[in-house]
């Protein structure tokens, strides 16, 4: 799905949500001159792999926060994880670097992603990128949790 499909997606199922446009971004700073009026939901998602590349998942967090692989690896007894490559992000979420959000699972066809996501996210909003960098999308965290399981992909909160 694009930018455009996600928005008459979430319209389709009643889902309320609000658009900051900007210029594309690729990385937290970049965001930080997009003058986003929730910055303390803004999002970071990490998409990593194990070490047989057979488990993906997709690690959200609050932007300022950093994410230790080998601690979450060990909290959540996973294999070694590392960071997907382009060509994995573009094959199973159908996004491109910079881009990586978690309305990417609505384009996991084979539900290969699993999807964590930050406690300190639950009962309010998130700040996410509609599939596309050259926006952030604004809904409740519990909508997008159950757009996700909605799709067959398991959500996870976790203290990260």
């Amino acid at each position: 799905m694009n930018k455009a499909q996600i928005y008459q997606y979430l319209c389709d199922r009643g889902i309320s949500y609000e658009i900051t446009e900007h210029g594309a971004v690729y990385t937290m700073e970049d965001l930080e001159s997009a003058h986003l009026p929730y910055p303390q939901f803004d999002a970071k998602n990490l998409f990593v792999r194990d070490d047989k590349k057979r488990n993906f998942y997709m690690i959200t967090v609050r932007g300022d926060k950093k994410v230790n692989l080998k601690e979450f690896r060990k909290n959540h007894g996973l294999r070694n994880l590392s960071f997907a490559s382009a060509e994995e992000l573009a094959q199973i979420l159908k996004l491109t670097p910079g881009a990586v959000t978690p309305l990417g699972l609505l384009n996991d066809e084979l539900l290969r992603v699993s999807l964590y996501i930050d406690s300190e996210f639950s009962g309010n909003i998130i700040g996410i990128h509609p599939n596309d960098n050259t926006a952030t999308l604004w809904l409740k965290t519990s909508d997008l949790i159950e757009l996700i399981r909605g799709h067959g992909n398991e959500v996870n909160f976790a203290q990260l």
